[in-house]
């Protein structure tokens, strides 16, 4: 999904709550002028929230952590052709032939606009004008009805007695003091844009309805008989309509509301109070709008993490760095599932942009394979942190700079001095990457390795003992802890694990299904899995089978909060593809 459609799809959700908002609570009271304030309002923020970015913030909530993941894993996955399988693309010839239609409304009504706006112009410019009880009027050639737009009224006085001219007047003058027509401009332009939502239509006449209402009012105000008034109304209904739908009209149809709200009692002053209530449906929406954005931008990253095949599918987990007695048990890696803000914020530098996601990724010499080489040989494991057993993951961000350097190398999510200060040393000292590319052209992102120091048992045993102290009992489920979860033997015992026990289901085989099933479930306090379930499925066979093999792990070593054995939510994505 393109950000210009994310951006259109969110204002246009927008309209359809708080319109559905308006009709809930304001539809009904006398709060006018509170009223257009309000729906002016509406416009505002439909068009602006999507663009308010607080994801910073979004991101420091515990809370949002769990429902991030929950949204990430429910996002349409993309569909990638293998380029050997000729097939027509009838999802872009459909999206095609939607943008024509689209943008042919936008235009057709656009056109509409500007007939309008010129018909009024030249209408005001042919017309006589005349003062009638001190008030400028450009006078109609022939009967139709009275109307105006921002400073113009038009009116055709032989078709009204000296007090419906009076009346007219007042209401007219009303919308040109006011200057009502900005309300109508933005009205029509909004629609021309969101022409296929009916709910911007629907927002629209509410916003008409308002102004006559605003302008009748004013009427009674100044002392006008209200049966009189109203009668006038019903006479002026027969007569044509003025000249656009740009103009505010006197006899505006839909008399029966009009004169319904006109005899309708006065609304109690605290149901003003009510109109708070749109403060947090504006924060309710900032946060949805956010969330989907980091939730998007995860999958993203997190999709791009999964690339190689161990048997008909494929999985990669996060990497694991052993000291030098334990370099001949590989390790995976991959940059990382658990992303903090540094991560995925783009970044402006004094002279030119840095990206964190490109079409082509940067990518070591060699590819992973040669990359995981290096860092197995050249990771040396701090004796400090080796005497202390200390171990855990150290985050590092670094830019691949468009010549395939490396620069800016940081710890943003640490573990010990030590193995910040190791972890830093092998990444400054890496040769050229291959830079990423965006639209063909080299340059600058910034990427995060995630680096877990883990001490062999051997060393476990003899220096640090059990990390745990105790066991949480208080049936909390965490998403994020210092120490997380670990499969027994690490991750390439739970990558062995995998390639073992999972059977590519025959059914999926033969209707060529592949996909990535995302999977979550709980690890205990005593590392037992519980509450498997499919947050994210392909198909009913692959998402069984990714659900079977999990249940049947053993136990896990649990995750540690505050030297404390407790229970957290894990989530496995695995992808199954076809060879």
């Amino acid at each position: 999904m393109t950000p210009e459609f994310a951006y259109f799809l969110k204002v246009n959700v927008a309209f359809v709550l708080l319109y559905a908002f308006y009709r809930l609570f304001f539809y009904r009271d006398t709060f006018f002028k509170l009223r257009r304030t309000t729906l002016l309002a509406f416009f505002g923020v439909a068009l602006l929230y999507p663009l308010m970015n607080i994801q910073d913030w979004i991101r420091e909530q515990e809370p949002m952590v769990e429902v991030i993941q929950m949204y990430s894993a429910i996002l349409p996955e993309t569909t990638i052709t293998p380029d050997n399988v000729p097939e027509t693309d009838w999802h872009g010839l459909l999206l095609s032939g939607v943008s024509y239609l689209y943008w042919g409304g936008v235009l057709a009504l656009l056109l509409r606009f500007l007939v309008q706006l010129s018909s009024i112009l030249l209408l005001a410019r042919k017309s006589k004008v005349m003062q009638i009880y001190d008030t400028r009027v450009h006078v109609l050639d022939r009967p139709a009805g009275p109307f105006s737009f921002f400073r113009l009224i038009f009116l055709h006085p032989g078709s009204h007695s000296d007090k419906e001219i009076d009346e007219i007047l007042t209401h007219e003058g009303t919308h040109v003091s006011q200057w009502h027509s900005i309300d109508v401009i933005i009205c029509e332009l909004i629609c021309i844009v969101c022409w296929v939502n009916p709910f911007v239509w629907l927002l629209k006449r509410e916003v008409r309805h308002n102004l006559e209402y605003l302008a009748d009012d004013t009427v009674l105000e100044s002392g006008y008989d209200s049966r009189s008034y109203q009668y006038h109304l019903l006479g002026l209904s027969h007569t044509n309509k003025s000249a656009t739908s740009l103009s505010n009209s006197f006899n505006m149809l839909h008399l029966k509301n009009r004169i319904s709200m006109m005899n309708k009692k006065r609304s109690h002053g605290i149901g003003r109070a009510k109109y708070l209530i749109f403060i947090p449906i504006v924060g309710g929406l900032l946060i949805f709008s956010n969330i989907d954005a980091v939730a998007r931008i995860t999958d993203e990253l997190v999709e791009s993490s999964f690339a190689e095949a161990l048997m008909p599918e494929a999985i990669q987990l996060p990497i694991q760095l052993f000291p030098a007695v334990n370099k001949e048990e590989p390790a995976e890696m991959h940059r990382g599932y658990v992303l903090s803000k540094e991560e995925l914020a783009a970044i402006k530098r004094a002279e030119e942009q840095v990206f964190t996601v490109v079409e082509k990724m940067p990518e070591y010499p060699g590819g992973q394979k040669a990359l995981l080489k290096y860092l197995a040989s050249s990771v040396k494991y701090p004796e400090s942190a080796m005497r202390n057993g200390v171990e855990g993951r150290v985050s590092c961000s670094f830019i691949v700079r468009k010549n395939g350097s490396i620069t800016d190398a940081e710890v943003i999510r640490g573990v010990d001095p030590a193995l910040n200060a190791e972890a830093l040393r092998i990444i400054n000292a890496m040769p050229e990457w291959s830079p990423g590319e965006q639209r063909g052209k080299a340059v600058n992102v910034k990427y995060t390795v995630p680096v877990s120091f883990r001490l062999a048992n051997k060393h476990k045993a003899s220096v640090s003992g059990t990390p745990a102290k105790g066991i949480d009992t208080s049936g909390r489920i965490f998403t994020v802890v210092e120490r997380m979860p670990e499969f027994p033997g690490g991750q390439y015992s739970l990558l062995r694990y995998l390639s073992q026990k999972i059977k590519y289901p025959v059914i999926a085989q033969e209707n060529g299904i592949q996909g990535r099933v995302s999977c979550s479930f709980v690890i205990g306090a005593d590392g037992a899995l519980s509450d498997v379930k499919v947050i994210r499925g392909v198909d009913p066979s692959l998402d069984a089978e990714a659900v079977r093999v999990i249940k049947s792990m053993p136990k896990w070593k649990p995750g540690v909060q505050n030297n404390m054995a407790v229970a957290v939510k894990y989530t496995v994505p695995v992808t199954f593809r076809l060879q």
